[in-house]
């Protein structure tokens, strides 16, 4: 199988005046252009599951198209999105802000899916995905060092709770280094896909490794690797993956139990 992770940025592009001349001028463009352009791209790779950060719901910068839908609808996939903010947040309630959130699509049926919120952070949300032989977790942590630390330690039992091969994913925003996450792969038994450090951010100029594809050992890795292409201001990441017949077959067995 093969699963792309992005941050789309919202498809608002790099344009060298993004922030000129006030900052996050840039959010406010119009988004058509650069939304045909990743869902050319993102077919180009063939994904099996795509993983996407940072996507319009449907404002008026995507006139009213959720981003998450129309690649699905391109590729033929299925596919689940949440707003990154509780409907509580005063966020969720802003015209812009409101339509912001992340998505995952999937050639494969969706068994089931879950929306978690942690309780820190800006940045809250955590998608859960299960198909018939693995379940995808998608974060996209806080800029708070010390609210992505709590928010690590919160992810933790939700990762533990399942039975499935797991993969973990998303944007880290670990600006302190790898070793951010390490007592997540410690705690979950999880493995870095890349199995290096990989630069993502800024794509133009990759200085930070903030996206992670991260596995449980039974999976295993056949191919990873970084498209250069500069939609966003993250590079993607690309993971061919391989579950193990084993592992099928005995949560076949569990179910019939």
């Amino acid at each position: 199988m093969r699963f792309l992770l992005y941050n789309l940025r919202y498809c608002a592009g790099t344009a060298r005046n993004f922030h000129f001349p006030v900052p996050g001028k840039g959010y406010l463009k119009r988004t058509a252009n650069i939304l045909k352009q990743v869902t050319q791209f993102i077919g180009s790779q063939a994904p099996d599951i795509v993983g996407l950060v940072e996507v319009d719901s449907g404002s008026y910068r995507s006139r009213q198209l959720n981003q998450a839908e129309e690649i699905a609808r391109a590729l033929g996939h299925f596919h689940a999105y949440q707003s990154k903010y509780p409907s509580h947040s005063r966020l969720h309630l802003l015209p812009l802000a409101g339509k912001q959130g992340n998505a995952f699509l999937t050639r494969e049926e969706i068994q089931a899916q879950q929306f978690h919120y942690f309780e820190r952070g800006v940045k809250r949300l955590v998608i859960e995905l299960e198909l018939k032989n693995l379940v995808i977790f998608l974060v996209h942590l806080s800029l708070r060092r010390r609210t992505r630390q709590a928010q690590l330690q919160a992810l933790l039992p939700l990762v533990q709770a399942v039975d499935k091969p797991r993969i973990v994913a998303g944007d880290f925003n670990s600006f302190g280094g790898a070793e951010e996450i390490q007592p997540l792969l410690d705690a979950a038994g999880l493995r870095n896909a890349a199995g290096k450090t990989v630069l993502t951010h800024p794509s133009w100029a990759p200085r930070r490794q903030l996206d992670y594809i991260l596995h449980s050992p039974e999976i295993a890795v056949t191919r990873f690797y970084v498209p250069q292409v500069l939609f966003s201001d993250h590079l993607p990441l690309v993971c061919d993956f391989t579950v193990p017949a084993t592992s099928a077959a005995r949560l076949e067995s569990r179910r019939a139990t």
